[in-house]
């Protein structure tokens, strides 16, 4: 028994974003542990070479959360093909990095959709399936840049602390109905949509100089904390953020 308290087996898990970087981990991690997992991104072609790497308790559906068709399709596929639903992991996400007063209102609305409304309606519209478990498990990838400021544009961060907010809202309201809502807020993780911003070499020296562990995250360890969130060893845990971050939150003073 106490060996299925760090397992997932015969978990069925939703992540959204699943194709690259942190939801990709995330994938691995849930299949390294028994589950059975949905991918699901916007992209057939990089569901299909996921797909390759994890033959088995793998599926994958190409579909844009950030749309109301596309969190539509996945609703039926849940439905359909399984009817209940462990876990939810809400990994979708986009930034555009610009100060505040150059945004357009497309921009704005691009961002907050794909960030903030897919979690909200995918939470809302799999919640029957979610009752259904005997414990279901939602986690929110959110970010450090929705906890402090960061100089990563104020809409994403914007989006990233209601999405902490609303971690809490469904911890407390949801908790009658067996449903655990916690959230992850990574840093610096070397992930494609990081990448584009870590290859100038000095904001690169600017994080690692805020960053007390001196490294850039790698999408496993934020995986890990996804995935522990989720086991039964954690059934106790709800409503809570943690950073996974090298000690940037904490750091007030740059290290001596």
């Amino acid at each position: 028994m106490a060996q299925n308290r760090w397992l997932l087996t015969g978990k069925k898990a939703v992540i959204t974003g699943g194709s690259k970087g942190i939801g990709a981990a995330v994938v691995e991690e849930f299949i390294s542990l028994g589950a059975e997992v949905l991918a699901v991104a916007r992209k057939p072609e990089d569901l299909q070479q996921l797909l390759a790497q994890f033959p088995e308790r793998l599926h994958t559906l190409p579909a844009d959360v950030s749309k109301a068709g596309g969190r539509a399709a996945l609703a039926e596929w849940v439905q359909q093909e399984w009817g209940v639903l462990d876990i939810l992991v809400n990994n979708a996400g986009t930034n555009i990095r610009k100060p505040t007063a150059e945004y357009t209102s497309e921009e704005y609305d691009f961002v907050m959709q794909t960030n903030l409304q897919s979690a909200f309606e995918l939470n809302r519209l799999l919640y029957p399936m979610l009752q259904k478990a005997e414990q279901a498990n939602i986690v929110h990838v959110t970010s450090v840049a929705g906890l402090v400021h960061v100089r990563t544009g104020s809409i994403y961060g914007m989006t990233k602390a209601a999405l902490t907010q609303l971690t809490r809202n469904l911890a407390v309201e949801w908790a009658k109905d067996n449903i655990r809502v916690n959230a992850v807020a990574p840093w610096y993780i070397s992930t494609p949509l990081a990448q584009t911003v870590l290859q100038n070499e000095e904001f690169y020296n600017n994080v690692i100089s805020r960053t007390p562990m001196q490294q850039i995250g790698k999408p496993e360890d934020v995986a890990g904390a996804v995935a522990f969130f989720c086991l039964p060893a954690a059934a106790y845990i709800t409503g809570q953020t943690i950073a996974v971050d090298g000690g940037f939150t904490v750091n007030g003073f740059q290290p001596l």
